[in-house]
């Protein structure tokens, strides 16, 4: 049973928010977003057209689930940054905060890059399901143990297109 856990709504609230904090901590700084595919497009894309300062954007992807419903663990660059990051603040925009693998591997990956900061903003986060510790520096809303999709979220591609976020259960 698919059900609507976060409306369409309460999204744009919340990135309208989550954007008016980011302008404030980074004006006047130089600020790299870089957005994880594909689940990160439709949220970065909202959060950049509402954010006040200049900004870059770039994107990396990553894979760790496939076709499955439950990360591997193990972590593979699909397609690294195209930007140079030296001396730039970064803030990797993630869709959904699951296990932790994929931000602690990326973290620890871009850091490599020598920016200035690296930091994390998600729209979702499923603190339960935590296994490695992420600092999450802005966050949206936290969400169930329950398999979630849309607002670029899917499962084997599907569904990313839902205005909403929607469980579909286990």
């Amino acid at each position: 049973m698919i059900k609507v856990l976060i409306s369409k709504n309460r999204i744009q609230k919340k990135v309208t928010e989550l954007a008016r904090k980011i302008s404030r901590d980074y004006k006047g700084k130089k600020l790299v977003l870089v957005g994880i595919l594909k689940g990160s497009f439709i949220f970065l894309a909202d959060l950049v057209r509402n954010l006040s300062i200049p900004v870059e954007i770039d994107f990396i992807q990553v894979s760790s689930y496939g076709a499955s419903r439950v990360s591997s663990g193990v972590i593979k660059i699909k397609k690294d940054i195209d930007l140079p990051i030296v001396d730039k603040h970064v803030l990797i925009v993630e869709d959904v905060v699951d296990f932790g693998y994929t931000l602690d591997y990326l973290l620890k990956f871009l850091k490599h890059k020598k920016p200035k900061s690296v930091k994390i903003c998600a729209l979702l986060d499923k603190p339960s399901r935590r296994k490695v510790k992420v600092p999450l520096s802005y966050h949206g809303f936290k969400v169930p143990d329950e398999f979630i999709v849309g607002y670029g979220l899917d499962f084997s591609e599907k569904y990313r297109n839902l205005p909403e976020i929607r469980s579909i259960g286990r």
